[in-house]
């Protein structure tokens, strides 16, 4: 049995793989299992943020598997409290719990928020307004925070308490505001997986004097833009927004399953002891990966996030058989004359990983790509839309 029989044997059909094992890799590069070099401009979804096999990451996990590699949060561990520590000082939030993934980080989010309305506005305070077009998680709470219907169609009925309006529209969330009692709003600041589609400057600016005015907590979600992605450690600082709970994943350990959801002045305190638990979540080599990953993302790197993105902004911008260009930083998406999943099946032919998002083609590249491996990328993808 090869492995790809083995994997359609015994792993769930939850996955529509593209027919090629994937064996190793180095940096920017990976490889098949026949010797194939492939550009990765999809970095795992956003997770591989100093590409693979990246030697001071690599290091900072060997080393952490060498002391511990897991104790239960009965009991302290250094590369936890650090990470913490990191993430408040360059964001100025409060108090972090550490999950696994970037729904469990919206599941915490959720529940402080609606913690934080019970005690100061009752019980009935609870909704949580998200976005049209918005995507949260696939646990059955971030699905029902997830402003895409057809996510909610197979699993009926989901967890009650949510609502979703339409970004851009102040008028809408206003009015719903005025219908509902509402615990917070939540938003991501470019919807990856609704088409990498940013907020504007001006929703954000008056989004953020609505919350304030009324009293309603702000969350941002950066599950998949945060860490450096959007060219700012966190997107939401590239808006100006002030959010009272954050949430992350993804890029954060660099490959590894951590989560991590951040809290404000107005929240650091909402969770006790047992309100919110989590076994894995803190767990010390996830943390150790962090601290490398985190620790890294300076403002060089970040300057450079923003020169590579003008870049592909300007090489795709008008080329042939690319209708538009959206994102923020390096997470990109391109909407092609040709279906986005033939532009990806001819771009892996020819040796480049790319990414679908809806209609449209997604990049997601490493930080530190190298910028002769991007400009390869981006020819080859340029010549597969042109046709």
């Amino acid at each position: 049995m090869d492995l790809m029989q083995m994997d359609k044997t015994y792993v769930a059909n939850t996955y529509a793989r593209f027919p090629v094992e994937l064996v190793s890799g180095k940096g920017s590069k990976v490889y098949d299992n026949n010797g194939k070099e492939y550009i990765d401009m999809g970095s795992g979804i956003a997770v591989t943020s100093f590409g693979i096999a990246d030697d001071a990451w690599r290091q900072a996990v060997i080393d952490q598997t060498g002391k511990l590699q897991h104790m239960s949060n009965l009991y302290y561990t250094a590369p936890c409290a650090e990470l913490a520590k990191l993430l408040c000082e360059k964001t100025g939030m409060r108090k972090v719990f550490f999950g696994n993934s970037g729904a469990e980080a919206n599941e915490c989010a959720i529940k402080v928020a609606r913690k934080y309305a019970a005690e100061h506005k009752g019980n009935d305070c609870f909704t949580v307004v998200t976005l049209k077009n918005s995507f949260h998680g696939r646990t059955l709470t971030t699905l029902a925070a997830t402003g895409q219907e057809h996510y909610h169609e197979l699993f009926q009925p989901l967890t009650p308490g949510f609502a979703h309006v339409t970004a851009g529209d102040m008028d809408e969330l206003k009015a719903l505001c005025a219908s509902v009692k509402v615990a917070a709003v939540m938003v991501e600041c470019v919807q990856g997986e609704g088409g990498v589609i940013p907020l504007s400057a001006d929703y954000a600016k008056d989004l953020n004097a609505f919350v304030k005015e009324n009293d309603l907590l702000l969350i941002v979600d950066e599950v998949q833009t945060g860490n450096g992605r959007s060219g700012q450690l966190y997107a939401y600082m590239a808006l100006g927004l002030e959010p009272d709970i954050v949430s992350t994943a993804k890029g954060l350990a660099g490959g590894l399953p951590l989560g991590a959801c951040l809290l404000g002045e107005k929240v650091e305190n909402v969770l006790g002891f047992g309100d919110h638990g989590s076994t894995f979540g803190g767990n010390p080599v996830c943390c150790a990966a962090a601290l490398s990953i985190l620790s890294r993302i300076d403002d060089a790197l970040l300057a450079s996030v923003r020169e590579k993105s003008a870049f592909l902004f300007d090489a795709f911008t008008g080329a042939a058989g690319i209708e538009s260009v959206s994102g923020l930083g390096l997470m990109i998406g391109l909407k092609t004359v040709r279906p986005a999943g033939d532009v990806v099946r001819e771009c892996m032919a020819r040796g480049v990983l790319c990414l679908t998002a809806k209609d449209k083609v997604r990049l997601l590249p490493a930080l530190n790509i190298p910028m002769e491996d991007l400009a390869k990328a981006v020819e080859i993808i340029k010549s597969v839309c042109a046709g």
